[in-house]
């Protein structure tokens, strides 16, 4: 069983996840830096996809957000560009009002 689980998680970390060094710039202070090297974006990613998913007419990062009531927009908004960039996600072209009633754009799972 031990076996199975070690599999799935290695398929798992192929697709999703995006390695530390992607997520601070070289001229980001060495917190930042530190900061990177303690994300989970493999966990990350794969729960934001699984959100996404659950709204077949696309969603919004406010929608998104209601998923997370314990992280803050800066742990689960760099998510979004990494999943587009992989063909996980895609932004729709179409805009709905968040909360603030400024603009955001739609995002859907590519089925």
């Amino acid at each position: 069983m031990n076996d199975i689980f070690n599999n799935m998680k290695q398929s798992m970390d192929r697709f999703f996840g995006t390695p530390a060094f992607k997520l601070a710039r070289k001229e980001n202070p060495d917190t930042s830096k530190d900061s990177a090297e303690q994300v989970d974006s493999t966990k990350l990613e794969q729960l934001v996809y699984e959100v996404i998913a659950k709204y077949p007419n696309g969603c919004i990062a406010d929608d998104v957000m209601t998923h997370f009531p314990n992280h803050g927009i800066q742990t689960i908004s760099p998510r979004y560009a990494p999943l587009i960039r992989k063909g996980f996600i895609v932004d729709t072209g179409e805009r709905r009002k968040s909360s603030t009633g400024r603009s955001q754009r739609v995002m859907r799972v590519i089925k």
